[in-house]
């Protein structure tokens, strides 16, 4: 068994913000004091991209403010400076192509192409074991929204509702899912030649299904040595610790390694009101509470089938983060466990992130990058995000305050 573990303190500002210059620590308070007033997100997040689309000179303010806190840069090239610095510090990355997908056959042929690039890219640098993806960039949403609207009329298990769903397809339609599946399929099989791992994002719950049932077959495939492709579970679900056990059970029967990030998730509003609009129940949990008890309780059952199981902890939630190195320990199992990695955000949580890496975890930045005009709607919704989380942005500046003090500034 393991001893001596290190102490792990996010309350660490020396750590969590080392990496920064005094310029840079100043740049980031005011922006979360900026963040920290609703009204002005709430101006700001309407105004940005009207102002991108007018073709107004807004954009050098938007890459000196909020684009820089979250964002690696424009290229893939601009993240190596983001990723060298991290990298001084243990901190991994996560590459994430922030373009929201665009329709259109010839539109999904280049995202694709793209995600192979920054693959082929990872596979070059020391310190960038993932890469994320959205079947969305790759598929036409209404075709997405039929099938899983199909395996939902049908009983049995999700292998089982797929075929069904398929079946029903016009041939057009068959055909076009052919094409998805070839996509994520050259994907995939582009990180196993790599030793890249790719993470596939979570979507809404009408699209989630046959995202679900790809995801798996393609860990079916490129699972069965190591984890390559991981599924996204969004535990604001109340079906997802269950569906968390379902996969595990699948993985022993066919014989693959789950791979799964665990989030708590993205878009809880939009799933309420589209519930109530339709008229059917409502697929988050009752409270924060619950989704909380799923989530430590998904974190618990993958570190106890460890054996088959990597997992990637993608929290903000500090309890949760603590909760994983704490099972590792009282396993015997080192933090730097190659089935367990930890993940945060570029632009939050430097607490979480390097006091974990400070620790020896494996633990990195979800880090996106694009042409700003392009990447408006990833930096809108961090900006609602830490308005809207309770307690989140009153954490980041209290923290970054801490530190501002510590060094007399």
């Amino acid at each position: 068994m393991e001893k001596n573990y290190p102490e792990i303190s996010f309350d660490n500002t020396q750590v969590a913000f080392e990496y920064k210059t005094d310029k840079q620590l100043k740049k980031a308070h005011f922006l979360f004091s900026m963040m920290g007033k609703p009204w002005l997100v709430k101006i700001g997040t309407r105004l940005a991209p009207w102002s991108i689309n007018a073709g107004l000179p807004v954009k050098g303010m938007i890459r000196n403010t909020i684009f820089s806190q979250f964002v690696g840069g424009e290229t893939l090239e601009e993240t190596a400076a983001v990723a060298k610095t991290l990298g001084e510090y243990n901190v991994k990355i996560i590459l994430d192509y922030g373009v929201e997908g665009k329709q259109g056959e010839d539109n999904f042929d280049q995202a694709s192409e793209m995600f192979i690039k920054v693959i082929n890219y990872a596979a070059t640098q020391p310190n960038i074991p993932f890469m994320s993806v959205k079947v969305t960039g790759f598929a036409r949403h209404a075709l997405l929204e039929k099938i899983d609207s199909l395996m939902k009329s049908h009983e049995g298990s999700l292998y089982k509702r797929f075929e069904l769903a398929l079946n029903e397809l016009a041939p057009e339609e068959r055909a076009e899912w052919d094409r998805i599946h070839q996509r994520v399929n050259r994907v995939c099989e582009s990180a196993g030649a790599n030793s890249i791992g790719v993470s596939i994002d979570a979507e809404e719950t009408w699209i989630q299904d046959p995202v679900d049932m790809l995801t798996i077959l393609m860990m079916e495939k490129y699972n069965k040595e190591k984890p390559i492709v991981y599924n996204t579970l969004q535990h604001y679900r109340h079906d997802r610790l269950r569906f968390l056990e379902d996969s595990y059970q699948a993985a022993v029967a066919r014989n693959f390694i789950l791979g799964s990030k665990l989030v708590r998730g993205a878009y809880m509003e939009r799933e309420r009101r589209r519930a109530a609009e339709k008229g059917y129940p409502s697929p988050i949990q009752p409270d924060k509470e619950s989704t909380d008890r799923d989530y430590n309780a998904g974190v618990k059952f993958c570190i106890d089938h460890i054996d088959r199981v990597a997992l990637v902890v993608a929290s903000h939630n500090e309890q949760s983060n603590l909760y994983a190195a704490t099972l590792l320990k009282e396993k015997g199992l080192p933090l730097s466990h190659p089935f367990v990695h930890w993940s945060q955000l570029y632009g939050m949580s430097d607490n979480i992130t390097f006091n974990l890496a400070h620790a020896g975890c494996s633990v990195s930045k979800y880090l996106p990058f694009g042409p700003i005009k392009d990447v408006v709607p990833y930096l809108m919704r961090r900006a609602q995000e830490n308005t809207s989380v309770k307690g989140q942005t009153g954490r980041e500046l209290g923290l970054i305050n801490k530190e501002l003090k510590r060094r007399k500034l």
